[in-house]
């Protein structure tokens, strides 16, 4: 199937993917007009007015996510500007209807600073119920994120990192299991210290795995680099520092690799300086960094890819729609580590008998956004 092909096609007959449709489908007739419109809707307001968290009792912000993009990371794409990331924005808001119920407008901005982003996020917030930031180039992404998130009210989630990690996570908790080892003893290498490598180490942090080293274009992130920026310098306090080198040093004895970086940047000959058994979660899209053949020929044991014809897909929306659900439906303002972490053992735990070739549920699996919701309290 082309389906690259495929899409130019779909998106050109329906002319994108989403629209609005009415809650109330009955009839408009002159009652309900003059109810849902003047003059009644005059009594609704007032009520607002009175009483500000009376919005989400009374208009679709109680299902409402603002999907929000600059266009400055988008796919494997890059800095392809705001009006081409539109297709990817109504793609997002199409997953959060379809797997969550939940309604989604795409947002694109031509703002591309920090600063303007969220003075931006910020003016339009009070119309929503929850923020989605999407494809914002890293290390503008953290900024972005954390600044919302302190000075709104509402959930602030940045899908690129931390959909990624969670999904990662979850795939890490049932490979370890497959290959008969506990994922917090495991000594773990990555590659690519931008946005889902960033929240990706963070989050393994935080599950109890000790061993962490990661690797930028330059090498390995250790004591003795004087050239980090200030969110690679922030991210040693979560690794082991005290060696330095190449990927093939990092490689020495490793029980799993995690890559979120370049096409075929790992050998055969590189992973056989891993540890027995090895795990390979080789996430570059939409060329990983090891082609399951060469894995196969490398004995790896478990490999997970981002792609959907392989084993395996590390998928985002394994994780967001659940998340966003049990905010929106539980009240949640902030999603912090401890609701990654629960999502990332629901979505483990859907997997009843792990095996190499299924480490990860498929995003269809029923009752998946369901539990993860009941998970965010």
């Amino acid at each position: 199937m082309d389906y690259n092909k495929l899409a130019l096609e779909l998106h050109k007959q329906y002319g994108g993917k989403i629209r609005t449709n009415l809650r109330d489908d009955t009839a408009l007739d002159k009652d309900r007009l003059s109810a849902y419109y003047s003059p009644g809707v005059g009594a609704v307001s007032q009520a607002i007015e009175k009483d500000n968290s009376l919005l989400r009792e009374y208009t679709w912000t109680n299902n409402l996510v603002a999907v929000i993009s600059d266009g400055s990371a988008v796919l494997g794409l890059g800095d392809i500007g705001p009006k081409a990331s539109m297709p990817v924005m109504e793609g997002k808001a199409m997953l959060f209807k379809h797997f969550a119920d939940i309604d989604c407008v795409p947002i694109i901005l031509d703002v591309h600073s920090a600063d303007e982003i969220v003075a931006a996020v910020k003016a339009i917030a009070p119309s929503f119920g929850a923020i989605n930031l999407e494809d914002i180039s890293a290390p503008k992404c953290f900024e972005v994120e954390d600044r919302l998130k302190a000075e709104l009210d509402i959930p602030v989630f940045h899908d690129d990192q931390h959909g990624t990690a969670v999904v990662t996570l979850a795939g890490l908790i049932n490979a370890a299991k497959v290959v008969g080892k506990n994922l917090s003893d495991c000594k773990i290498v990555t590659i690519g210290a931008g946005a889902a490598g960033t929240a990706i180490i963070k989050l393994l942090s935080k599950y109890g795995v000790a061993s962490l080293t990661a690797l930028d274009s330059k090498g390995i992130i250790s004591d003795e680099r004087q050239d980090l920026n200030p969110e690679k310098d922030a991210l040693r306090a979560y690794l082991d520092t005290s060696i330095s080198g190449t990927l093939e040093e990092a490689l020495d004895g490793a029980d799993i690799f995690v890559g979120v970086s370049k096409p075929h940047l790992l050998t055969a000959e590189l992973v056989a300086t891993m540890a027995d058994d090895p795990i390979i979660f080789a996430l570059a899209n939409p060329i990983p960094e090891i082609m399951p053949d060469v894995a196969a020929q490398a004995g790896v044991a478990v490999l997970a890819t981002g792609r959907s014809d392989f084993p395996n897909q590390v998928n985002n929306a394994l994780a967001f729609p659940g998340i966003f659900r049990g905010a929106l439906d539980n009240g949640v303002s902030t999603i912090t580590d401890d609701h990654k972490l629960a999502a990332a053992n629901v979505i483990a735990n859907m997997v009843e008998n792990p095996t190499k070739e299924c480490v990860i549920p498929s995003v269809f699996e029923a009752d998946l956004v369901k539990n993860i919701a009941a998970s965010i309290k």
